[in-house]
């Protein structure tokens, strides 16, 4: 049937399928989408409420709803608080869609179809950089922890209790905040471990620390609009986030005290920082900077978007304050996760947010996938309370130590001629900046063929301007592994020492090997 509703902001013609036959969501989804993109509904247009649309339409308004929602996460509408939903300026797609039959849908490769939809391809669909991409028990993996060492025996037990308790509770869909019991055991966990004061209505969990940033790019980012800072280098997952919700992204470079405050622009509103551990190059934020930050988000009406990356894994130096718990303005998203601490397939994060957006990433989050596995959470939440967390992180902490040590030894007496580590006083990597002109990339690349899984840190720049180096992971590869694969590594290093010529002239041998 052919619909037109009287709503003078909106005549707009639909046809839809009958009530009750499951797919009318989707085909009003598919229409409006297609009326903004071909210009029936113009940028800035305010579109009409969800209960006049339903009204109008003789459709339910959670429908309506339903359809608006997806919109809003693809980027084709964007809402103001208060002052209704609105088709977004800057539309993430204008080019025509070509006609085209649901087989050649089937048949189309998904890069092809990608690029003809962007115009060339989308910026965050270059190479996986997540070293979970590369074989299981290669060496040097960034970003993966050392499972063999985690109490799987406890974590079997808390799962099968969590599965009896489960089994006596009626079916039913959960909170998508997160269980009462995990959050209150996540804000236990983070106020005892980092500082971080919050309360257990503070804390959404997500499905790590990636659904986190998604879920905060959508409730964050109006497409083509919102100005977002980010470390360069820096983590490429959340630039990946940021892209696909439209972000007009700054890269701002780091020094030995972290993010250089000064060169943010004055139009930022989001800022995306890895105080504790920046990531790649493992300094940590200074308490000068830390203030200075915070400063320039209350002045400026920008947000932090802090990421603890390996914020729990430190080694020696007492831990500087979180800017979460430095903040005195409700700028700060805290942002951790459960993959590193514990191990990369329970998929369990979480984040700490301001009274002020928390029922926005409910929403977001609810729309994402309604909630995470509830039997995982009830195991987490009594992995926690009970002390196993606090243990476990006790013990990996010197096992990383040790590890960091080797790696850090090894740098300095096999490396030296080529590469100078930096310094980081916690953490699952190191990074090496390179002293000569050497090709790291063809050394990467053997590297890669050996089952060594090292990176170039010209893969973390936002463009290849900055030094260059090597980053390696030890949190995976026990220590025997480490010290043969490190000589391995060596060897794909030139053969003679590099020399250099003194300012009186005189020469000498770069560094002592």
């Amino acid at each position: 049937m052919e619909i037109v509703p009287k709503h003078a902001m909106l005549e707009l013609a639909i046809t839809l399928p009958p009530r009750g036959s499951g797919a009318v969501m989707r085909v009003l989804h598919r229409e409006l989408r297609a009326a903004i993109l071909d210009g029936r509904l113009k940028p800035g247009l305010r579109l009409p409420s969800t209960r006049i649309l339903a009204d109008s339409w003789g459709v339910s308004r959670n429908t309506v709803m339903g359809a608006y929602d997806l919109l809003l996460s693809e980027g084709y509408l964007f809402a103001r608080h208060g002052a209704g939903t609105y088709v977004a300026e800057v539309l993430p797609n204008r080019g025509e869609r070509a006609s085209v039959s649901e087989a050649d849908e089937a048949d189309a490769k998904p890069d092809a179809r990608l690029n003809a939809l962007w115009g060339s391809p989308p910026p965050y669909l270059g190479k996986p950089w997540v070293s979970s991409m590369a074989p299981n028990h290669a060496l040097f993996r960034l970003g993966v922890p050392d499972t063999a060492s985690f109490p799987f025996h406890i974590w079997r037990r808390l799962l099968a209790r969590s599965l009896r308790a489960l089994a006596k509770l009626p079916a039913a869909y959960v909170e998508a905040q997160g269980r009462p019991l995990l959050r209150e055991a996540i804000a236990n966990h983070v106020s005892f471990a980092r500082a971080v004061a919050c309360r257990p209505e503070d804390v959404v969990v997500t499905a790590g620390t990636q659904q986190a940033f998604d879920l905060l790019a959508r409730i964050l980012v109006t497409p083509g609009r919102t100005t977002v800072a980010m470390e360069d280098p820096g983590y490429p997952p959340v630039r990946a986030a940021l892209v696909a919700a439209g972000a007009k992204l700054v890269p701002v470079p780091v020094d030995s005290e972290g993010l250089v405050v000064e060169r943010l622009p004055a139009d930022t509103r989001v800022i995306c920082v890895t105080p504790s551990h920046q990531f790649p190059l493992g300094v940590a934020m200074s308490m000068r900077r830390r203030a200075e930050l915070l400063d320039f988000a209350r002045v400026n009406g920008a947000v932090v978007i802090e990421d603890d990356y390996d914020g729990e894994f430190r080694f020696g130096a007492t831990p500087r304050d979180a800017l979460q718990t430095l903040d005195r303005s409700g700028s700060v998203f805290y942002v951790g996760t459960f993959s590193k601490s514990l191990f990369p397939g329970i998929r369990l994060g979480f984040l700490v947010a301001p009274s002020w957006a928390r029922r926005a990433l409910v929403l977001a989050k609810q729309c994402s996938d309604w909630h995470s596995p509830v039997l995982e959470q009830d195991a987490l939440a009594s992995f926690i309370s009970e002390g196993h967390m606090a243990r476990h992180v006790r013990k990996m902490r010197k096992v990383y130590s040790e590890r960091r040590e080797l790696v850090m030894n090894s740098l300095q007496t096999h490396f030296s001629p080529w590469l100078e580590a930096i310094p980081a006083s916690g953490g699952m990597h190191l990074t090496a900046l390179t002293r000569e002109s050497i090709d790291i990339d063809t050394i990467v690349h053997s590297a890669r063929q050996r089952n060594m899984d090292v990176r170039s840190l010209r893969s973390f720049w936002a463009d290849t301007s900055g030094p260059v180096g090597l980053v390696m992971g030890y949190g995976a590869t026990a220590p025997d592994a480490l010290t043969e694969g490190l000589l391995q590594l060596r060897r794909l290093f030139p053969a003679s020492i590099p020399v250099r010529v003194n300012r009186g002239g005189s020469r000498s041998v770069a560094a002592s090997g």
